[in-house]
């Protein structure tokens, strides 16, 4: 057995499965109202905060400073009609928003809110201030964040129509290659953290959060986690530019808020798992857990992780304020020729490291072997684009090659994108207005000239 495994062995979650059956309930209970409300907060702060980075007010009528407008609009889309379309797949039309939404409430059972060891108190009864752990809580969070996706995919497809099942699509091609690069920055906390338990995760980040330990890793995750959750600028499975609205063009009333009550708790979701993977969870952070030794017992677990995970919300809004929505090559491009080989080097580096350090090697030695790979490596991609280039710091003057020249995006009979290494045609610019009259007036002619007559002296 590997010491991995011993690890995980070895690890205490003898207080986790003593609960009575009413104390479990009611954590259940208290778990979907406080992802409901976070959403009802979210969907606000959403609009006030944008509305503040763009210079407009934002909602101010219902409710104080506009805070019971989300509530409003979850009344008004209860209260509308609700639409089944004729050629529909009905039974999974049906299903997919709630395929959809149950599996991200599901994630959150493994998510700490404070220490495992029995800190509160509820009704006289000692308990976690967790659901319940698992040795591989993560790879539970990945299973059942893989199963939401199957709402957004079924819910496009049993529409029977065009551009929702192109939505549909979409989001399957972009949940696969963004939860590629997302297990494995979970991977190198694995491997630094030894385990896969969330409340031994946080437990090891004690001493440092994974954040700044492992940086890499940590920005993977930001971008996996805006793409994983089909928010801007990676929303481009409900494009409504060229999709309508995507996967949930043909839904309405109470299926179409689950869609967005699915969206919200799953953006509440990554950021939870950043704060426990990466912000060190329900601890203090350093300034004040240094001077105040209570910073990190009884009821204040929860506030500190609360406050991480609206930051981890705000991140998202001000993404979604900031920047423009990508184009859905550019974006598959990121991910598969970026993200994922970046994440695959940084693995292995992590993995070198832990080993050599568990080999007794010393610190500088492991920074020195480290700094040389890293620094053949660059040199040797360095080489590699010289030799493509050709020995030239520009193309020009080289011939292009026969899979580069142009090719006819018809010839099919149908519009196609390009290729990688193909490139479009010329697009024909209609000369401009001054050119055009410079055609229609001959040389030599005083018609149009200014300071001249014509022959009836107008």
């Amino acid at each position: 057995m590997n010491a991995l495994a011993q690890h995980l062995a070895a690890e205490d979650l003898s207080m986790f499965g003593r609960d009575p059956f009413w104390l479990v309930a009611l954590k259940a209970v208290f778990i979907f109202a406080f992802l409901m409300v976070t959403v009802l907060i979210c969907i606000v702060f959403e609009r006030k905060i944008v509305g503040w980075m763009q210079l407009r007010i934002g909602p101010n009528r219902h409710g104080p400073w506009g805070m019971l407008q989300s509530l409003a609009d979850g009344i008004k889309l209860m209260l509308k009609e609700d639409i089944i379309v004729k050629g529909s797949d009905k039974a999974v039309y049906i299903l997919a928003p709630i395929i959809g939404a149950v599996p991200a409430f599901m994630a959150f059972a493994v998510i700490p809110f404070g220490p495992p060891g029995n800190e509160i108190s509820i009704f006289g009864q000692r308990t976690p201030m967790q659901l319940t752990d698992l040795p591989v809580g993560m790879l539970f969070i990945l299973a059942t964040a893989s199963i939401a996706s199957y709402g957004v995919v079924l819910g496009g497809w049993s529409s029977g129509s065009t551009y929702p099942l192109l939505g549909g699509v979409r989001a399957t091609a972009q949940i696969i290659s963004y939860e590629i690069a997302m297990g494995l920055s979970f991977a190198a906390v694995f491997l630094y953290s030894g385990s896969m338990s969330t409340s031994s995760i946080v437990g090891e980040q004690a001493d440092g959060w994974f954040a700044y330990l492992l940086p890499v890793s940590f920005l993977i995750y930001l971008v996996s986690m805006v793409g994983e959750a089909h928010r801007a600028p990676f929303d481009m499975p409900e494009s409504e530019g060229d999709l309508v609205a995507g996967f949930q063009t043909e839904y309405s009333s109470i299926k179409f808020a689950m869609f967005m009550l699915t969206e919200y708790v799953h953006v509440v979701t990554v950021s939870a798992i950043a704060v426990t993977l990466f912000l060190g969870g329900w601890r203090a952070p350093a300034p004040i857990s240094t001077w105040w030794e209570g910073a990190n017992h009884g009821w204040w677990p929860m506030i500190w992780f609360v406050a991480k995970l609206l930051v981890m919300v705000f991140l998202f809004i001000w993404i979604r304020g900031t920047l423009p929505r990508v184009r859905y090559d550019q974006f598959m491009k990121l991910g598969w020729k970026v993200l994922i080989p970046v994440a695959l080097v940084w693995l292995m580096l992590v993995a070198t490291v832990r080993a050599m350090r568990n080999e007794g090697y010393d610190y500088s030695e492991v920074v020195y072997w480290v700094a040389g790979t890293a620094l053949f490596l660059l040199l040797l991609t360095f080489l590699v684009d010289f030799v493509r280039g050709g020995g030239k710091e520009d193309g020009d003057g080289a011939e292009p090659a026969p899979h580069e020249k142009p090719f006819d995006p018809m010839a099919g009979g149908y519009p196609v994108p390009p290729l990688p290494g193909q490139t479009l045609p010329p697009v024909p610019r209609r000369p401009s207005r001054a050119d055009r009259d410079r055609e229609r007036v001959p040389a030599g002619s005083s018609e149009g000239t200014t300071g001249e007559r014509g022959p009836d002296g107008a």
